[in-house]
């Protein structure tokens, strides 16, 4: 009986030499096993769970339940193990385009799914989702139970397939359940006109960064004949970042050449992102708030720095740190957190933000107009039209 047991203990070493390799270090050349009573106690729930375990389970699902545990472990909101479809439809959103329901989650608590806003025009938009609601579930699945990544997934899918939501409303202080009919949804996530009621005055709003929101920026520009305004008012609220190089291509029309921001490694060593030569050299006046976060912070934070812009709102989230995607096995990543980054004055905003230049806070039921349709503008919106008449001279 010792003897299967000990082959059976060396037959499911092999399998899950992945998960060994991770609590082994490479150090002068020799592999140092950093605890072996740890490991042997791995191996012997791994060998329980395959024989005494009621319900059948495979490999695959132990492997992945144990990779997955791991990196929870680390206890870091933004790390989080992926497996093939929750990668898959990471890269959709990263591209843009993915069949969903077009609902922004905030990224203010990355354990509780609140709406940021739903994209206009997408099935989220025409149930009457709100900033605000709380997911509570997705079909039979509590989003308590669940990482962000996941609940993300499980609102992906092929367009012209259901998911049921369950929200809390705390305006209303009830729950709200819709079923949604998912769709084709490309990302918009730049938008460009002359705002309503001051034609000499361009409105950019950015709502997200994705891998071709510097080459959408650029189109943007180009079909505004940006130089016939006076000025821009760049709309960076309720922006949770995303896409690192999409951030330092969009900084480069807003800064003139030189660091955009200072990627620092655990070991201390500095990648250093540069502006292009794009830069406009226009008045300009930034609008954030609690929500504008990573990605919308390199781009805040680097126009604060070089005093080319004016920061009205609210301070920024402070997400000042970079996660990386590894590839693994069988289409599955693990999603690592691997270095902070700086502003060009070097200043760490993780878990402390950017201070506008301007506070302006918005009334408690107040909502704040996102690429307005007229004139009737709100508080940090209207601060901004009145410092950029100033200095344009109007």
């Amino acid at each position: 009986m010792a003897e299967q047991s000990g082959r059976r203990v060396l037959k499911y070493l092999l399998t899950i030499f992945v998960i060994f390799s991770v609590i082994v270090t490479v150090a002068v050349g020799a592999v140092v096993v950093a605890n072996f009573n740890h490991l042997g106690r791995f191996v012997r729930v791994f060998e329980l769970i395959r024989d005494e375990y009621l319900e059948p389970t495979s490999t695959d699902q132990l492997v992945d339940g144990a990779t997955r545990g791991i990196v929870s472990a680390l206890k870091d909101p933004y790390s989080t193990y992926l497996d093939a479809q929750e990668n898959e439809k990471l890269f959709e959103q990263i591209e843009g385009k993915f069949g969903g329901v077009g609902i922004i989650l905030s990224v203010k608590d990355p354990k509780k799914l609140v709406v940021m806003r739903p994209l206009k025009s997408t099935p989220a938009a025409k149930a009457g989702i709100q900033p605000g609601d709380v997911i509570l579930k997705i079909d039979n699945t509590d989003t308590s139970t669940i990482e962000q990544d996941k609940a993300v997934a499980l609102m992906r899918g092929e367009p012209g397939t259901k998911v049921t939501l369950v929200l809390y409303r705390e305006s209303e202080n009830r729950d709200v359940t819709v079923t949604l009919t998912r769709e084709k949804i490309t990302v918009p996530t730049v938008e460009g006109k002359a705002l309503p009621g001051h034609p000499d005055m361009a409105y950019i709003e950015i709502s997200q960064f994705a891998m071709e929101t510097g080459n959408d920026l650029a189109e943007a520009l180009k079909s505004l004949d940006i130089k016939k305004y006076k000025g821009i008012i760049l709309d960076l609220r309720y922006n949770p970042g995303g896409e690192l190089e999409s951030a330092v291509q969009v900084a480069s029309y807003f800064i003139p050449p030189g660091p955009v921001t200072y990627i620092v490694d655990k070991n201390g060593n500095v990648d250093t992102k540069y502006a292009a030569d794009n830069y406009l050299n226009m008045p300009l006046v930034v609008l954030v708030n609690g929500e504008s976060a990573s990605a919308a912070e390199i781009v805040s934070g680097a126009i604060k720095d070089k005093g080319t812009g004016t920061l009205i709102g609210v301070k920024t989230f402070g997400k000042g740190i970079v996660q990386t995607i590894f590839p693994l096995d069988s289409g599955t990543s693990v999603k690592l957190t691997t270095a902070k980054y700086l502003t060009p004055n070097k200043l760490d905003i993780h878990k402390k933000g950017i201070e506008p230049d301007v506070q302006v806070e918005l009334g408690k039921d107040q909502d704040p107009t996102i690429s307005p349709m007229n004139t009737q503008f709100d508080p940090q919106l209207r601060t901004a039209v009145e410092v950029l008449a100033r200095k344009i001279g109007k």
